[in-house]
């Protein structure tokens, strides 16, 4: 496979280097086509490499900076305060073409408005989305917005539809994904003036395989290959869905330890329920794309770990591989010509 380099942010999150140091040195094991910059503090990125002998690996190298965007920190600060910060020079790199991806675990904020200023937009998209996969009853589907954009009109939701189709058609395979607006009901009638507004567009647009309004239960049932929201209603639903998963586990652990005869039922339904939290694990999930930008850029949960990040690092690879940014250019470019002629 043709070789990928990403840059990797390895002060942002939760945890920092004690987190993204083995996430990365696990990735680099595990694609040999792969090459890391890991940007942060020098002598805490050695000194976690040596403690694993891993401080000559011929396929990384560090980048140096002074700076670090903390997960409070307003995007103001981040802009204008923190010019050697590691999210901002591993976001520079991409845009010099040091790196090919930028993968970060900080200050979601911070990122987006960073993003927008060192690597910009594609032409013809006005915002950047939060685009991530949900697992559902007939394997995933992609989500977006969700939390990048809180208010949103009908152009906007009109774009992340289409970079949605982009990128399950690119990432998936699927030569034309079903594309359905999140919504309170299924008829036409239903739903706010710009969700409503957004459903004419797709409507009319050829290139999109829109099938209508989808309702909150038809995320999970499988019902759209990309279901398109503003950034209110993905993020609130995207925190729901960690919780219920917590929320089944806690009463799944309950049941089956509350006395012995329960302890000698779990201990026969064991290998079913690793199986039942290993498809519903949050981690193998992790790896927001920052869709819209004239680069990849891939957002980690701040609370990520080891696992989760290596599933932001290969989020990132895959786009890589397949071109995202430039497909969605392409896209985006086919419907303007068409708009214009129209």
């Amino acid at each position: 496979m043709t070789q990928v380099t990403l840059a990797i942010d390895c002060m942002g999150g939760d945890y920092g280097p004690p987190v993204t140091i083995p996430a990365a040195l696990t990735a680099l094991d595990k694609h040999p086509d792969l090459q890391l910059v890991l940007v942060g503090d020098e002598a805490a990125i050695r000194a976690l490499l040596r403690q694993r002998n891993a401080e000559q690996h011929p396929r990384l190298r560090i980048r140096h900076t002074t700076e670090v965007v903390l997960m409070d920190d307003k995007p103001s600060v981040a802009l204008r305060s923190k010019k050697d910060s590691s999210l901002r020079v591993a976001l520079q790199m991409v845009r010099d073409g040091e790196a090919q991806a930028c993968v970060s675990a900080g200050n979601t904020g911070a990122l987006m408005a960073l993003a927008r200023f060192v690597v910009k937009m594609l032409p013809g998209i006005d915002r950047p989305a939060i685009c991530t996969k949900l697992p559902t009853m007939t394997g995933h589907c992609h989500m977006l917005d969700l939390g990048a954009n809180i208010d949103c009109d009908a152009e906007a939701l009109f774009q992340f539809a289409v970079m949605g189709s982009v990128v399950a058609s690119a990432v998936d395979g699927l030569s034309s994904p079903s594309v359905g607006l999140l919504n309170v009901g299924e008829e036409e009638i239903k739903g706010n003036e710009q969700v409503k507004k957004a459903a004419q567009l797709l409507g009319n647009t050829p290139a999109i395989r829109y099938i209508g309004f989808v309702e909150g239960n038809g995320i999970y049932a499988g019902e759209a290959d990309v279901i398109v929201c503003d950034g209110f209603v993905g993020n609130a639903v995207l925190k729901a869905s960690e919780g219920i998963v917590k929320l089944v586990m806690a009463k799944l652990k309950d049941e089956f330890t509350h006395s012995w005869i329960s302890k000698i039922r779990a201990a026969v339904a064991m290998p079913v329920l690793k199986s039942f939290r290993n498809r519903l694990n949050p981690d193998q999930y992790n790896g927001a794309s920052l869709v819209g930008l004239d680069g990849i850029v891939i957002k980690s949960h701040g609370g990520a770990n080891e696992a989760a990040t290596v599933c932001a690092i290969e989020e990132a690879i895959k786009e890589v591989h397949y071109n995202v940014p430039q497909k969605i250019r392409s896209e985006i470019e086919a419907l303007l010509v068409s708009r214009a002629v129209s």
